[in-house]
């Protein structure tokens, strides 16, 4: 596969955090406290960090047998999760995050993210089975 499809990902995760922030920016200014912002921001960069990682994960499992791509990828989504939500309860417990906006945040990014995983899969799936 080529490098310009490899970044397809990485490229539109950026444009949803961008166009997120632009369309949440005067919203969160003008009624949202610090707190929020900060809870709101916070499940951002996690959900993106999951969604990076998950890339990472099917680029390298790609090219393997289905038998190890499927391993690969739901073993890798099980750990994913597992982090994800140790790291949510560590940012609720200790930090004091916003619960509510945390939440929100992650799980909203998280939907986005993961219905553009599955597009980043059929896509890669299509370039590699062309003749």
């Amino acid at each position: 596969m080529d490098e310009k499809t490899d970044r397809k990902f990485l490229i539109h995760t950026v444009a949803v955090v961008a166009a997120t922030v632009v369309m949440a920016a005067y919203p969160l200014a003008m009624f949202g406290t610090r707190e929020v912002i900060v809870a709101a921001a916070a499940g951002c960069v996690l959900s993106t960090m999951n969604a990076v990682a998950g890339s990472m994960t099917i680029e390298y499992a790609l090219d393997k047998p289905s038998s190890t791509f499927l391993k690969a990828v739901l073993g890798g989504m099980g750990v994913r999760m597992a982090v994800v939500l140790v790291l949510f309860y560590l940012m609720i417990r200790f930090l004091g995050l916003h619960t509510v906006a945390l939440t929100v945040s992650l799980l909203g990014f998280y939907a986005i993210f993961l219905a553009l995983e599955v597009l980043n899969i059929q896509r890669k799936v299509e370039i590699r089975h062309q003749p």
